[in-house]
């Protein structure tokens, strides 16, 4: 086995504040964009605080970290919103920047993707 196969992609992506910095990129990208900041249109601060504090958990536990996500599962959570193919694939655009941003490549970054795009059944409404 190699040294990156038995550290956790937590540890590979450098712990809790690389997934914060990731997290905190990816928000502000996704919610200041034109398609898909509406989603957050009328949220307080606490709420995008809290909303902020699950994505991290969520992330850290995804990718064996020490964190539990204690949030509701992917499906219920976005269902009823309306989230589209096309919004999909502008999230995607976005998080690639933020791993761009991050110097995140390699394995590190197809696992993250991978990680993502298994996700997309839950979040897509058809």
């Amino acid at each position: 086995m190699t040294e990156s196969s038995e550290k956790s992609l937590y540890e590979r992506l450098g712990g809790y504040d690389a997934i914060c910095a990731a997290a905190d990129d990816l928000i502000t990208r996704i919610q200041s964009d034109a398609q898909l900041g509406g989603y957050w249109k009328g949220q307080g601060n606490s709420t995008k605080r809290k909303e902020r504090q699950l994505i991290v958990d969520f992330l850290v536990e995804a990718f064996g970290g020490p964190a539990y996500y204690n949030g509701r599962a992917m499906k219920p959570t976005h269902e009823g919103i309306g989230i589209s193919d096309s919004d999909w694939d502008v999230f995607v655009t976005h998080t690639v920047a933020t791993l761009d941003k991050l110097g995140v490549q390699g394995q590190e970054r197809e696992e993250f993707l991978a990680a993502a795009a298994s996700l997309k059944g839950d979040v897509v409404e058809n």
